[in-house]
């Protein structure tokens, strides 16, 4: 395979990567303290797990249904400040505000009320989500033109992302220890959500003052959006979706991260759960430190370890070959999970981690940067750069898989015969469970693998498009600094 050198022009100083890094840990916090604050929603609030199932997947569906047009109006937005920057100031005051306001519930008022009073925030919520996301994912996408540092930069943004899945679980201790800090488990979730807010707010604005978005020659213009061109708008939001999905390579990308992402998202509470009910027979206080070691420790095995050694194998084997090295370790670390939850020794839960690590680590790293080829691919075919269409309808499709993986784990819970009002879970159930806990994200996974063997986008093809675009509309610029 012949290798690239990266110009010094294409390189991402660290200081935009690290802003970079803050707006990744941003869109990385909410949904890892979702992942803890949801589990209290069944055990504090007592909900039933169905309903709770329901009220994650509908909202995350909707979104992801909102996502193509907050796309479409980045791209085409025309501001002295940018296409981006302005949504992702405005993005993350309003996300930060609604997910405070989400959590205010008691377990005093009624199933239906604080069904009806999630439900209903949770839209909201998400609404506010879809405009940061949208436009930082987008300028993700055009911060370099390199192949190589595409890759580099997203593993950097990764690194930082996987640091919200190292903070979040200590929410365990900080909500479940009435000796510690509070009363009973909602008076921490209602605390814990305004400082998580609050702290969003701040590192969600970084990548607004601090990295830089492309600025192509000619400046290309984007569709004048009103209400007046509304029809023109829909029409021009409709067409641009059929591109993207048009494109063979972005399907592939899309339809790899809809199965593994959401794969391991059916499960993602079924650790805690088994950690609880299975090694430690319902006691909170028997478990412990334990589950939040269990997601710190996967977390910075991501990060510190998995993510590093995928952005080398990538510039040694290439984008697509690093992803299937990876799945195929994740699918080991899956079925070492049987033998290594053991009642009689804790410490085994650990021995899996670095090989599952591999599979989310490399999904995001690779895809990511993946999708940033393609943005290349489509302004050669198409002549214009949609990068905030495409990361919106890369998210459409993981946001959808992920509300149904949501509404599916609430549906596993009751098919295993799980029971959140019973101190102890039968056995029956607990094996059912860690069974449905390998087998969902490895069938996922192999899945992925059949569909990406024949990714055509090769660091050749890569740079082959980009000597093509170049030579058809010039270098572009970074606010002005040349790529």
């Amino acid at each position: 395979m012949k290798h690239y050198k990266t110009a010094a022009e294409d390189r991402v100083p660290f200081g935009q990567k690290a802003a970079y890094g803050a707006g990744q840990l941003t869109i990385n916090l909410y949904p890892a303290a979702l992942g803890v604050f949801m589990f209290y929603l069944i055990y504090g609030f007592k909900m039933d797990p169905a309903l709770a199932g329901l009220v994650a997947a509908l909202p995350k569906i909707f979104d992801a249904i909102i996502d193509p047009i907050m796309g479409y109006v980045t791209d085409n937005t025309v501001s002295r400040w940018g296409r981006r920057k302005p949504y992702i100031l405005l993005g993350t005051i309003l996300t930060g505000i609604t997910f405070m306001i989400l959590w205010q519930m008691y377990p005093e008022n009624s199933e239906m009320y604080n069904f009806i009073y999630f439900l209903s925030l949770s839209f909201v919520f998400f609404i506010s989500f879809t405009i940061y996301s949208t436009p930082f994912i987008g300028l993700g996408y055009e911060m370099t033109a390199d192949y190589n540092e595409r890759t580099r930069l997203m593993a950097v943004g990764q690194v930082f992302g996987q640091m919200a899945w190292m903070i979040a679980p200590w929410f365990w201790i900080l909500i479940g220890n009435p000796d510690l800090f509070f009363v009973e488990s909602t008076e921490g979730v209602r605390v814990l959500s305004v400082w998580v807010g609050g702290f969003s707010i701040i590192l969600g604005a970084l990548p607004a003052f601090f990295c830089k978005e492309m600025v192509l020659p000619g400046a290309q213009t984007g569709t004048k959006i009103s209400f007046k061109t509304m029809a023109t708008n829909l029409k021009e939001l409709w067409k641009g979706i059929i591109q993207t999905l048009k494109c063979k390579p972005f399907v592939k990308l899309c339809s790899t991260t809809f199965l593994i992402f959401n794969g391991f998202q059916t499960i993602a509470q079924f650790s805690y759960f088994i950690i609880l009910y299975y090694l430690f027979e319902g006691s909170i206080s028997a478990a412990g430190t334990w589950p939040p070691w269990f997601s710190t420790v996967n977390a910075a095995a991501t990060a510190f370890l998995i993510i590093p050694i995928i952005a080398k194998i990538s510039t040694k084997v290439g984008k697509k070959n690093a992803f299937i090295i990876s799945t195929f370790l994740s699918i080991i670390g899956y079925v070492l999970k049987w033998w290594c939850f053991d009642p009689s020794n804790p410490w085994l839960m650990f021995i899996p981690l670095p090989f599952i690590s591999f599979g989310i680590g490399g999904l995001f790293t690779l895809m990511m940067s993946m999708t940033a080829d393609v943005c290349d691919l489509d302004e050669l075919n198409n002549g214009k750069r949609r990068e905030g269409t495409f990361g919106a309808v890369y998210w459409l499709m993981v946001k959808i898989g992920n509300g149904l993986a949501m509404g599916l784990s609430g549906v596993v819970l009751k098919l295993v015969g799980f029971d959140q009002n019973a101190q102890v879970q039968s056995a029956e159930s607990m094996v059912n469970l860690r069974l449905a806990d390998i087998i969902i994200p490895i069938f996922f996974a192999l899945v992925a693998i059949v569909i990406m063997w024949n990714y055509s986008i090769t660091e050749k093809k890569a740079h082959e498009i980009r000597e093509d675009l170049i030579a058809r509309r010039g270098k572009a610029q970074h606010q002005g600094k040349a790529e």
